[in-house]
């Protein structure tokens, strides 16, 4: 059976044992991330898929008639026609709970770096400042204690849990939002509500209908001035100018963002400005432990060897 891991090297960094896949397709082909024009080509004669950022449009996938299965190397399935796939028949499957421990550890070094000043603090420290032996010209940037401060969930899945497990250990208080489109629960709060009451925002849900643009000017303008929000879910649930607007003009504390609308950021992201004040954005990496990575591994192989035997393991058709 021909199988392509179409763009393996975004997701092993050489440090992957590819075993667990070599277990169920022997055969299968290792592919650097090709130029999306090579894709079709390369992908003719393939009836398995492994694939984490390549698009697989329904153009791309009518160049291969003999595809059965695409497996996505995570939880996110944006880049695959689903409707396409549907028609035609092809399976697709994703992987979750992998990286639950990775983003969360990131979403929290978005928190401490911010909460901290750490990269102020840090160029401080090499640009003079501190040498200067003047105090005004170090201590100008303001630190705060999570004890006692509200953290604030949009997304209580098992992402959203563990960050909120991590905030006990700080002595926070969580707050949880009402799922976007579902009936309140009555140990939830309305996202308008959590917004006021929150010191730190933090994203964990899917990017939907319902939850697409949700954090926007009117939002933002809702919370506190020295409140921060951190997205390491998707970067469409933000409007990032409306963000970028509100960190210039001192209306927000600071954002951690480690997810953009558009990846990678061909169309001029205004997050992406050096302007910005109190802003930390990383490229979509939060995932990326090496731990992470390898469970993905043994998650795809796992998926694939229930098709073969006919099961339906973490289908998203």
């Amino acid at each position: 059976m021909q199988a392509i891991y179409l763009d393996y090297d975004s997701v092993s960094y050489s440090d992957l044992d590819p075993a667990p896949l070599l277990a169920v397709l022997p055969e299968l082909k290792f592919v650097d991330t090709p130029p999306a024009a090579e894709v079709p080509g390369l992908i003719r004669d393939a009836q398995i898929l492994l694939v984490n950022k390549s698009l697989l449009t329904r153009a791309v996938l009518a160049a291969a008639p003999q595809l059965r299965l695409i497996v996505c190397s995570g939880t996110g399935t944006d880049n695959v026609d689903l409707a396409a796939a549907r028609e035609r028949g092809i399976a697709v499957c994703n992987v979750v709970n992998y990286c639950t421990a990775s983003v969360a550890q990131h979403a929290w070094s978005l928190i401490l770096c911010l909460t901290q000043r750490l990269f102020e603090y840090r160029r401080a420290s090499v640009d003079g400042s501190w040498a200067s032996g003047v105090e005004s010209r170090v201590r100008v940037y303001e630190i705060r204690e999570l004890a006692g401060r509200t953290l604030g969930i949009i997304g209580w899945g098992n992402l959203g849990r563990t960050v909120a497990q991590m905030a006990q250990a700080f002595g926070m208080k969580v707050v949880i939002a009402n799922r976007a489109g579902a009936r309140p629960a009555a140990d939830r709060m309305d996202l308008r509500e959590l917004l006021k009451v929150a010191d730190v925002v933090s994203l964990h849900c899917p990017l939907t209908k319902a939850t697409r643009g949700m954090i926007g000017a009117a939002e933002l303008a809702l919370m506190k001035r020295d409140a921060l929000l951190i997205n390491t879910a998707r970067g469409g649930l933000v409007d990032a100018p409306a963000l970028a607007h509100a960190l210039r003009a001192g209306l927000l504390g600071g954002a951690g963002i480690d997810v953009l609308a558009r990846e990678p950021p061909t169309d001029a992201n205004p997050l992406l400005d050096p302007d910005i004040p109190n802003l930390i954005v990383t490229p979509h990496v939060a995932w990326g432990a090496r731990e992470a990575r390898q469970r993905c591994l043994q998650e795809m192989a796992a998926n694939i060897r229930e098709f073969l035997g006919g099961g339906r393991r973490m289908r998203v058709d």
